[in-house]
């Protein structure tokens, strides 16, 4: 199984807009020192549907560089199938054997039948035995659910490469059907406050925006949920993890990771978005700024 927490990673820009690849090594290096088990780049909080496969590819290269390939779990599902099989193979080639992909999304409800036709044509075009794909479901971003039938049938066809699902819906009532449905599938929380109770069920871990900032949190629900002696720590870490979570969502909730991230390592470049997505105004981060440190935050001051 895929176990653990991972960072659902922001992706850092220069001023002409490129991704800055320093930054983006050094942010993945704090996130394995704060207690990441693994870096997910790539996803709807990476922005990666705004980067080219060019830039995706570069991205990948720096982030496996600083922290070593094993660390990380990228985005490679895109709408167009060839352009997810040369992502994908491409992780592969530096040593990446595990990603999240993505559904193609750009037509609205297709058939479960013409969603398993997408995926096993990329699993069986690629046909490499090191493969291991998290599903990635969030309806409510690409309009394409991924539901249980669908699950059923490509465990059953790509036993030991269809091997979980990240669950970004909100729902833990569909987590725990998972769980008892797929026994060693990995079902992995994409809200932050679903991780305590979805462990409690048989959960796998997470892959949030959140743990960008207080992965430390994360790491402490995880590893100690079942811990009684260490419950107090525990419910302490999750209140930590809601309130950072509440925070983000005040805003718009990219843009305000990408500022509270900037606030983290003092580094304005944190706060560019890639429109369409707009950065926050320069009020709303002086106001950002004053709610991190009513909520014990850390916080820098920002420079270039």
């Amino acid at each position: 199984m895929i176990r653990g927490v991972y960072c659902a990673s922001a992706t850092p820009l220069n001023d002409d807009q490129s991704p800055d690849l320093g930054a983006l090594a050094d942010h993945a290096r704090a996130l394995v020192a704060d207690g990441c088990d693994g870096i997910a780049l790539l996803g709807t909080t990476g922005e990666a549907n705004s980067f080219s496969l060019t830039e995706r590819r570069t991205i990948l290269e720096a982030a496996a560089k600083a922290v070593g390939p094993e660390r990380l779990l990228p985005g490679t599902g895109v709408n167009a199938l060839p352009e997810t099989i040369e992502l994908t193979r491409h992780a592969l080639s530096l040593g990446v054997n595990r990603v999240v992909m993505l559904p193609p999304n750009y037509y609205k409800g297709v058939s479960d039948e013409g969603l398993f036709r997408a995926y096993a044509h990329v699993i069986e075009t690629i046909g490499d035995n090191r493969l291991r794909i998290v599903l990635y479901h969030i309806p409510q971003v690409s309009g394409v659910p991924i539901g249980h039938d669908l699950i059923e049938r490509l465990v059953t066809a790509f036993p030991g490469t269809v091997v979980g699902i990240k669950d970004s819906a909100g729902k833990i009532e569909n987590m725990t059907a998972m769980i008892e449905r797929f026994p060693g599938f990995s079902v992995l929380a994409g809200a932050d406050p679903l991780l305590l109770p979805l462990m409690g069920q048989g959960g796998a871990g997470c892959i949030t925006a959140t743990s960008n900032l207080v992965a430390d949190s994360l790491a402490t629900v995880f590893r100690h949920h079942a811990d009684p002696i260490r419950a107090a720590e525990v419910a302490a870490a999750q209140a930590r993890i809601n309130a950072f979570r509440d925070l983000s969502n005040s805003y718009t909730q990219i843009p305000a990771i990408k500022a509270m991230v900037a606030y983290r390592h003092g580094r304005s470049l944190w706060a560019r978005t890639r429109a369409p997505l707009v950065p926050l105004s320069a009020s709303e981060l002086a106001e950002l700024k004053d709610r991190l440190i009513a909520i014990g935050a850390t916080v820098k001051d920002l420079a270039a």
